[in-house]
């Protein structure tokens, strides 16, 4: 009876510390841009910081842009759920003016993260530019987040890596 006892408590314990080892990523807090450790960053960008609100799968953060024609902010939030969402894109002054986006937010396998896809549709003066962008938010064992995003236009594909640091 006793051996039943234990072994069915130490199978609950294994259950239990599973559960923990994929606990989705808690991306809340200000962070602040380690610019040396990123790359591919606009050249006039002096310094950029975040702060992060998260309850369950909804994410809402603030972006705060420091340039060197001044300071913006941009807000946005993600829905992280697997669901094509509309949304309106966001620039430093704002929605963007008749620019229209979908994206899906997901977190990654074993909740290592999130991916974000996204495409926009803006205004161009040969007709409507569609571009297409793929985020993805990861918290490093050292507690730094980073942001990988990957851009595809008509003209032009890059890639970028913003690490943050708790403020």
């Amino acid at each position: 009876m006793k051996t039943r006892v234990l072994a069915a408590l130490l199978l609950l314990a294994m259950i239990s510390s599973l559960g923990f080892a994929f606990q989705k990523p808690t991306f809340s807090g200000e962070w602040k841009l380690d610019r040396d450790r990123s790359f591919s960053l606009q050249a006039n960008l002096r310094g950029q910081s975040m702060k992060v609100a998260q309850t369950g799968n909804q994410i809402d953060f603030e972006t705060r842009l420091i340039t060197s024609e001044g300071e913006d902010t941009i807000k946005d939030s993600y829905v992280v759920d697997g669901k094509e969402r509309e949304f309106t894109p966001q620039g430093p002054k704002g929605p963007i003016p008749d620019a229209k986006g979908k994206r899906t937010a997901k977190w990654l396998p074993n909740d290592k993260g999130l991916a974000v896809d996204e495409e926009t549709t803006t205004p161009g003066p040969k007709g409507p530019v569609t571009q297409k962008v793929m985020r993805v938010w990861s918290i490093s064992r050292s507690g730094e987040l980073t942001i990988e995003m990957y851009v595809d236009t008509p003209t032009v594909s890059y890639e970028t890596k913003r690490i943050f640091r708790k403020a």
